[in-house]
């Protein structure tokens, strides 16, 4: 069982890592930037959940306890704002939770002992195929987005910038 949520954790957190940039680099507000946000959220969701039985099962409360309560709510933090129309602060939630997993996840690679590093000293082939399979994965989901998924934009009264939201007022 133990294995099991620590692949589901690893495999969400390669897909957090590799759709952030996507994110990133995109045109925000259409409905394809939409998509793939919510499978990034679903992702994070799933990465800070498995965590919790990771670090339940090892028999302590972590500082990776801590930081996986902190991204669920930072997470949802980010959600929240986007729905009321603050977007700096969405941008800021949401790329201050990417950078925090990706700080999470070098150390996670770095400190010996750990699952990764021992899976790919102690069979790199299964940990080569089970990487390139999950940014295989991510890659297909999001050429899948962007060929599929039309473009529209979100209606002007549904997310709207701090400025916006100021003149309307």
């Amino acid at each position: 069982m133990m294995t099991l949520i620590i692949a589901v954790h690893a495999i969400a957190a390669a897909g957090v890592v590799l759709l952030a940039p996507v994110q990133l680099i995109r045109r925000p507000k259409d409905n394809r930037h939409k998509t793939i946000g919510r499978s990034w959220v679903v992702l994070m969701y799933l990465v800070c959940v498995s965590g919790m039985f990771i670090y339940s099962l090892t028999g302590a409360f972590t500082v990776f306890h801590a930081l996986a309560i902190y991204t669920f709510a930072t997470t949802t933090l980010g959600v929240i704002a986007i729905r009321r129309g603050r977007l700096r602060t969405h941008v800021f939630l949401m790329v201050g939770s990417w950078i925090g997993a990706l700080i999470a996840g070098t150390f996670a690679v770095v400190i010996p002992g750990r699952e990764i590093p021992r899976l790919a000293v102690g069979d790199p082939v299964l940990f080569w195929t089970i990487l390139a399979s999950v940014i295989i994965a991510a890659t297909v989901w999001v050429v899948c987005v962007l060929r599929f998924v039309p473009v529209r934009r979100s209606r002007p009264g549904i997310v709207r910038s701090a400025a916006q939201s100021a003149t309307a007022a």
